[in-house]
């Protein structure tokens, strides 16, 4: 979120949407030695590798920058991000002053690229809009969440619009945001419908550990909706900091959907909807610093979710009704020095560490963390019943988290394969025909969003040290090893149009050279009720 200044007549310059850009306005973000042997072949030619201004390709073309302005700029319309904007209009409206705000989404639409297992524990929402009941919104389930808050007539919303880069002021504060580049040419939870007889509305169910082994952190979520239809949402979560290359999160799924106790919930049902994201579950001890001069950190990227409970979406909204009553707080003030620069304002901070946020997350702080000790699942199942079911997390003490999760894969020499069952086409299924019913779609003619610093790392590096991790830990089949056409060897292949935006692979790169940038806007899945 990005509060600009207190509004004037004019309100600041505060958001870059770029329809196409003009190449020497925009530095490249990613900086690296390219190989230029003919033995390697080319796989990234992303403008973000391959800046514009040194590319034959944009030679003689000519292009121009659209500006819009805003005083609040809030990226993603999620959760958090319309929490803000809603927050920022009532005050607005409360203190009869004049403000925009601007929120930047970068699906077609709100809530297309929202997935959630969705138990919403509805203190924020009680909040932010108290009458929401005697309104009608659509909870018909006891903590699920299902509606998507409509935001258009209080803000302006910029769908099909992706975030690529922070816009800045002489000082360093930001003064804006830009947008992607369009029209460019070329060069994991289910939805169920089930048997009527086996649906217990409301019903939720938590798991952890099999079929994972007790040193790979993960469980599941099964929850009965109740949405006139009997429909179960059913993920698995796996840690990322998991050590064997040859594990598969979406073939460990397909196992788990085994266990008697789910396959008499599924059997005679049909798999309707299917999507895949990466959680920070970082906790308490791994929240950044919030606040930096021109915007604020809200939502599920600093790590405000509760591990345990699987659930994010009520600390999200809080987070981002706070930015907005701090940010509003400094906008309107008439005291203000400058009207251009971008505010800082650390009272966000200090409202959040007095707020039950703060309480929560450090209440089960050391939950995730105890799971990395010998005896893997047990030592943290034992010390989670010590300590947080007797104590309530008042132990005196914080423990460490084991550092970055890329850092964590063995090589494939020293790890025993996985050797997953065929997939039953009733309970399991395979990857590909998952990912159809994700609805992702991508233009064809873009250049692949998913970039490499190195196009010789992924067979010198991952495929000779790891077996190439990155064909098994994607949820959507993007990376695949295939022979050269021509010589002996293989080459990594990059199917960019399965990608479901769930960010593992520039999670969990052991080399750390895939990038994850965003393609055109609205590109991605399509998930609709997750």
């Amino acid at each position: 979120m990005f509060p600009a200044c207190r509004y004037s007549l004019q309100a600041r310059r505060c958001i870059r949407a770029l329809k196409v850009v003009q190449a020497e306005h925009v530095a490249p973000q990613v900086y690296s030695t390219r190989c230029s042997s003919s033995t390697v072949p080319r796989i990234t030619t992303h403008y973000t590798v391959y800046p514009r201004d040194k590319d034959p390709r944009w030679e003689g073309v000519e292009m121009e920058r659209f500006a819009d302005e805003a005083d609040v700029v809030i990226v993603g319309g999620g959760p958090a991000g319309l929490s803000a904007a809603i927050r920022l209009k009532q005050l607005a409206n409360q203190h009869e002053k004049e403000l925009r705000v601007c929120v930047v989404e970068k699906a077609s639409q709100i809530g297309a690229h929202t997935l959630s297992g969705a138990c919403l524990e509805a203190t924020a929402l009680n909040e932010l809009i108290p009458d929401w009941k005697e309104r009608g919104a659509p909870l018909n389930t006891p903590s699920h969440y299902s509606c998507h808050i409509t935001a258009d007539n209080l803000v302006s919303t910029f769908l099909f619009f992706f975030f690529t880069q922070v816009l800045f002021h002489e000082d360093g504060s930001v003064k804006g945001i830009a947008t992607n580049d369009v029209g460019i040419e070329k060069d994991i939870c289910f939805l169920w419908v089930i048997d009527e007889k086996k649906w217990r509305p409301g019903r939720a169910e938590h798991s952890v550990g099999w079929p994972l082994n007790r040193n790979t952190y993960g469980g599941s979520f099964l929850y009965h909706l109740n949405e006139g239809e009997p429909l179960v949402a059913l993920g698995f979560v796996v840690g990322l900091d998991y050590t064997n290359p040859y594990l598969s999160p979406f073939r460990e799924f397909q196992r788990w959907k085994h266990h008697p106790s789910l396959m008499t919930t599924l059997e005679g049902g049909n798999r309707i909807a299917y999507g895949a994201r990466a959680l920070n579950e970082g906790g308490f001890q791994s929240i950044p610093k919030l606040t930096f001069p021109g915007g604020m950190l809200i939502g599920c990227s600093p790590g405000f979710m509760n591990v345990p409970k699987i659930k994010g979406t009520h600390t999200a909204m809080k987070s981002g009704m706070l930015a907005a009553e701090t940010a509003f707080n400094r906008i309107t003030d008439e005291n203000l020095q400058s009207e251009t620069a971008g505010l800082y304002i650390p009272e966000y901070e200090e409202a959040l560490e007095k707020s039950w946020i703060c309480k929560e997350l450090y209440a089960v702080r050391n939950i995730r963390p105890s799971f990395h000790n010998y005896f893997g699942l047990y030592g943290g199942m034992l010390y989670t019943g010590i300590f947080y079911w007797v104590l309530r997390g008042k132990e005196p003490w914080t423990l460490k988290h084991n550092g970055l999760d890329s850092a964590q894969l063995k090589p494939a020499k020293d790890c025993a394969p996985i050797e997953y069952p065929k997939p039953d086409g009733k309970i399991s299924f395979d990857l590909l025909s998952s990912v159809a019913l994700s609805g992702t779609n991508h233009e064809h003619d873009q250049p692949p969003h998913l970039t490499l610093k190195d196009d010789r790392v992924p067979v010198a590096q991952n495929l000779a040290v790891y077996d190439g991790p990155e064909q098994r830990f994607c949820p959507a089949g993007v990376y695949e090893y295939v022979p050269l056409e021509t010589g002996d060897g293989m080459r990594l292949q990059i199917n960019a149009q399965n990608c479901v935006h769930c960010k593992t692979c520039d999670i969990k790169d052991p080399s750390q050279n895939i990038n994850w940038v965003v393609p055109e806007g609205s590109g991605g899945p399509a998930y609709n009720g997750m």
